[in-house]
């Protein structure tokens, strides 16, 4: 049943209720916007985790040649004898390239909804300017890191770009790789990992929030643990790079 306002010869149809779109309906749950925020939250949970791990690795540099390659040699024969040689580092490496296009699928998915929600901007709106840095800092940032993690996979993973190349020792490369000469590529570690520290703050908060643990009281613990842990991820993978770059690392 169509209800209709009559004023003269003008009518204007109002659709009932029940032909209102209903929310989510399309593509399910992982179609909705809490679908694809809880993606993202989880997701970004599995990439912190990692995090931590690699940033107590590369700790280990400080320990001197020995215990870092013995490190990055570990990576490589863990699960053995039950697996063989690298499956599970590659197990871990293909999780985490999937974490990464869902992470970045959800996060193109909700911008976009986001943009097809309001495609005519008011003539006249206040915009509040934290919002606005947090956007910026996610897509932005997000660019920055993924050539930060291109170059760092072809500098200290691959050797393509290390001056000690492909063949040399871990350590080796990543001495070579800070050298105090390669000032450009120690700033540019500095760069991308303030961005990722920047991204991780704001991204902790927003999981927080999706996973309904945000709350009156928990709001200012929880702003400081999603800044606490970012800061501590970021002085932590700066720690070794710097290190390199001033000598203590040799």
């Amino acid at each position: 049943m169509t209800a209709t306002i009559e004023r003269g010869s003008a009518t204007a149809s109002v659709k009932p209720p029940a032909e209102t779109a209903k929310p989510g309906r399309k593509g399910g749950f992982l179609g909705s916007s809490n679908g694809k925020k809880a993606v993202m939250a989880i997701t970004g949970a599995v990439m912190v985790l990692f995090l931590i791990g690699h940033m107590a690795g590369n700790l280990k540099s400080f320990a001197g040649a020995e215990s870092f390659n013995s490190y990055a040699a570990f990576l490589r024969t863990m699960g053995e004898p039950i697996f063989p040689h690298r499956v599970l580092l590659t197990v871990v490496e293909v999780v985490m390239v999937v974490a990464v296009a869902l992470h970045m699928w959800s996060a193109i998915s909700l911008a976009r909804r986001a943009s097809k929600a309001r495609p005519v901007k008011y003539a006249a709106r206040r915009k509040s300017r934290a919002n606005g840095y947090a956007v910026h800092t996610m897509r932005y940032g997000g660019v920055i890191i993924v050539l930060f993690v291109i170059y760092h996979l072809l500098d200290l993973t691959f050797g393509t770009v290390n001056p000690a190349g492909g063949g040399a020792t871990p350590y080796d490369r990543l001495v070579e790789g800070f050298a105090p000469s390669r000032w450009w590529v120690t700033l540019f570690y500095v760069l991308a990992l303030v961005m990722v520290g920047l991204h991780l703050r704001h991204g902790l908060w927003s999981a927080f929030q999706t996973l309904g643990l945000a709350s009156s009281r928990s709001y200012r613990p929880l702003k400081a643990v999603a800044a606490g842990l970012s800061a501590l991820l970021v002085i932590g993978f700066l720690a070794v790079p710097v290190a390199v770059a001033i000598g203590v690392i040799k």
